[in-house]
């Protein structure tokens, strides 16, 4: 159960290098298309790779998880980026654990825990200490768009877990990357007009994040979700902030305050806590099984559908 935490720890840890690479190597003022680069052509290779399409009920399943994980949350992320400071953007969002817990306990079953609450508190607490500043200043929409963008993500994860899947990791993950990547496609020629020429630099950042921060990522976390009880997966994504924090004082020479590694701190409390927690209070089971759909057909996996097993060492 450690092994599986840890590997899906690697997820938030990887999409926390999304602002470095993002500012550094990726074009200015680009942010749906910076999106659409990172997911669309990832999920194109893997469903070409699996040769496997969706069937009866996964097409309109497909489209509600790539949503609602991808498309939805990535659109609402960056609504929150751009109307906001990057600090009130993130500690919005890291309401995200509560509302997992939430609907974890109406969807799935699982406990309603008081320790998960005030993990979820310490977690918001930890995230704004670690990346407020005085100066932020706070838009009506732009906090909209980040509490919605979390609320995105969190039903996203427990849809994920209540339908399963019926078809290997690498597969549905590519299914889900598709479906995000072809609503943020018209978005991009609406919000942003005609995409640049990349650069050498864009490239080598773009390959960063489709791979490593999107085919890599996706797959662990989408593991993780099916391994792990979500109520206690979803504070790892904890570790997106904590990681860009450390990058910056790392790569980009950013000072750290008191307050800032005193919110490191609670959220590394806040993470440790709700893993022991989760992994102590987990039974192992199989997976819930997907609910009837009326009229919708089913179809036998093809032996050649890449399992469980298929090492994810790239996307």
């Amino acid at each position: 159960m450690l092994r599986t935490v840890l590997l899906t720890a690697l997820a938030p840890v990887a999409w926390g290098t999304t602002y470095l690479v993002t500012t550094e190597l990726m074009p200015a003022d680009r942010p749906v298309l910076t999106a659409l680069v990172r997911v669309l052509p990832v999920g194109l290779l893997l469903t070409a790779w699996a040769r496997e399409l969706p069937w009866g009920s996964w097409w309109w399943r497909t489209a509600v998880l790539g949503g609602l994980n991808i498309g939805v949350f990535q659109v609402l992320l960056f609504v929150a980026a751009y109307r906001l400071p990057g600090g009130v953007a993130a500690t919005a969002g890291a309401v995200q654990p509560l509302v997992v817990a939430a609907l974890a306990a109406g969807l799935l079953g699982e406990r309603l825990r008081l320790i998960m609450g005030f993990a979820g508190l310490g977690g918001v607490v930890g995230v704004g200490l670690l990346v407020l500043t005085p100066q932020a200043a706070l838009d009506p929409l732009g906090v909209v768009a980040a509490l919605a963008g979390a609320v995105s993500m969190a039903t996203g994860v427990v849809l994920t877990k209540r339908w399963g899947r019926p078809v290997g990791l690498v597969t549905a993950t590519g299914w889900q990357l598709v479906a995000g990547g072809l609503l943020l496609l018209p978005l991009v020629f609406v919000l942003e007009g005609p995409p640049p020429i990349l650069t050498g630099r864009n490239w080598l950042g773009a390959v960063w994040l489709a791979t490593v921060g999107t085919g890599v990522a996706y797959s662990v976390w989408f593991r993780g979700i099916e391994r792990l009880p979500v109520s206690s997966l979803s504070f790892l994504g904890l570790m997106s902030p904590l990681t860009a924090t450390v990058l910056g004082w790392v790569v980009l020479d950013q000072s750290l305050t008191a307050g800032q590694l005193t919110g490191a701190a609670l959220i590394a409390v806040t993470v440790v806590a709700t893993q022991v927690g989760g992994v102590r209070l987990h039974r192992p089971a199989s997976l819930p099984p997907a609910l009837p759909v009326v009229g919708a057909t089913t179809k036998p996996v093809p032996v050649l559908v890449p399992s469980d097993k298929t090492p994810v060492s790239t996307p």
